[in-house]
């Protein structure tokens, strides 16, 4: 998104919203920020007609719009289900379907993908929704490709995310999109809160609790911070680590969700992003202090993870 453009993101609430994702979406797109320098989201809740009540009946929302707010919305943020089983009204999926036809970028939160899915809008795409209603979710709409162990899908113009706090993570994966790693950083920090939580839905799944707790990584992940700027290989990280490879890509399996490479190819592009928006603009130097040695290979792995080469990358979120 340019930086100076107003995007407008329209939230339906419908009769049994949860609150919580409400207000995350408040908090991050709603709240105006102007320690960030530039135009933030035009933000509009709606609701299908008159006030909703929340989930459980705890209060009422009496929203500024009705369901045409949804006519001009650049991204629409739709309704979770309090009952999954029973599908949202026939007036909010026409709202949804429209939205998607004209390709407005469409987002759930927890169990809001049973609404894009009521609606068509996930059919033989990849989404995600909480762990708990997995299982559900697949028998009732098995065209839709779930993955029920990450936080957030992004499938283009439509993101879905798992449990409520994986809103979290889903609006600054959004926020990143659209201004730039660096803005996300600054928002994270105002939320007190991590800009990109490393693993996926199977750490929160119900499980037995081990009788030992194992040790952290988080000193392992600092030192590799620190080191991004040398060649790192897996035996280094083990090595370090005083472990075998085997046994180190177990813990990030258990402790993250994804394998050590990954992670730390991961971190060399957020570093690489990082530079890039500072004003960097010689692309061996950038390869060379996050450690992925070529410009080609920042190339690819750019391109890989956020679908733009560095030259777009730091037109769009450089620094003024």
């Amino acid at each position: 998104m340019p930086k100076e453009s107003s995007h407008r993101v329209v939230v339906i609430v419908d009769q049994g919203s949860n609150p919580f994702e409400l207000g995350v979406a408040t908090e991050l797109f709603g709240l105006r920020r102007p320690e960030l320098g530039r135009r933030w989201y035009d933000f509009t809740l709606c609701t299908p007609g008159g006030p909703a009540q929340m989930h459980s009946g705890f209060f009422a929302l009496t929203a500024p719009a009705g369901l045409e707010a949804v006519e001009t919305a650049d991204t629409v943020i739709v309704p979770n289900r309090p009952d999954p089983e029973v599908s949202p009204s026939e007036e909010v999926q026409q709202a949804v379907r429209r939205a998607a036809a004209r390709g407005a970028r469409m987002v759930s939160f927890c169990t809001g993908a049973f609404t894009l899915a009521a609606a068509g809008v996930l059919d033989g795409r990849r989404a995600t929704t909480h762990w708990r209603w997995a299982e559900l979710f697949e028998r009732m709409y098995p065209a839709v490709k779930l993955g029920p162990e990450v936080l957030f899908v992004d499938d283009g113009n439509v993101l879905t995310a798992a449990g409520s706090a994986a809103a979290l993570d889903l609006g600054l994966h959004i926020i990143r999109q659209d201004h730039g790693a660096e803005i996300a950083n600054l928002v994270s920090r105002r939320l007190v809160y991590t800009a990109h939580r490393e693993g996926g839905q199977r750490q929160f799944i119900d499980r037995p609790v081990p009788a030992i707790a194992d040790t952290s990584l988080a000193p392992l992940l600092a030192w590799i911070r620190d080191e991004l700027a040398s060649p790192l290989t897996i035996a280094d990280i083990a090595g370090h680590a005083a472990m075998s490879q085997a046994t180190l890509h177990r813990r990030f399996q258990a402790e993250l969700g994804t394998t050590p490479l990954a992670w730390l190819t991961s971190e060399r592009v957020a570093l690489a992003c990082r530079l890039l928006e500072a004003g960097e603009i010689r692309l061996d130097a950038v390869a060379r202090q996050c450690g992925l040695g070529t410009a080609t290979n920042l190339r690819l792995q750019l391109r890989r993870r956020t679908g733009l080469p560095p030259s777009e990358y730091r037109k769009r979120f450089a620094q003024a």
